[in-house]
């Protein structure tokens, strides 16, 4: 049972951001502190990848880790209720991603994931970030 009213719960929801996150943010931030230059939102570009870097021919999605279903995380879960339409609702985000990221490699694209939980530990996600790019930009 949920513990909010149902009006407490829509505006709960209402207020969730669908860009300019602040996992977004820092990952923009770190790669700016790293080098990387990058442009956001390219609107031509399948998924509309959240950072696009063109010099490394790479795209950068910054997932949340309930609404994209992260394997084996703790903020992956399943709400109790309405289970059949959060089950559907999340997994035709996670069909949807795959078809993105499917388009952007064969668009020659490479694709980069940075997951919710993962941006917290910063030498983490600094050392993962700067090896896939820098393997992006030597083939």
């Amino acid at each position: 049972m949920d513990r909010l009213t149902a009006e407490r719960r829509s505006w709960n929801m209402s207020r969730i951001r669908g860009g300019d996150t602040e996992p977004e943010r820092r990952v923009r931030s770190l790669l700016h502190r790293l080098g990387f230059r990058f442009s956001l939102k390219r609107h031509d570009l399948p998924g509309r990848p959240d950072i696009v870097l063109t010099r490394y021919g790479t795209a950068v999605f910054v997932h949340g880790c309930f609404w994209h279903r992260h394997k084996k995380c703790r903020n992956s879960v399943v709400p109790k209720t309405r289970r059949a339409f959060w089950l559907a609702k999340l997994n035709g985000n996670v069909e949807r991603d795959k078809r993105n990221t499917l388009a952007l490699r064969r668009l020659g694209w490479k694709v980069i994931t940075a997951w919710e939980c993962e941006v917290g530990n910063e030498d983490k996600l600094s050392r993962m970030l700067r090896n896939k790019l820098m393997k992006a930009q030597n083939g």
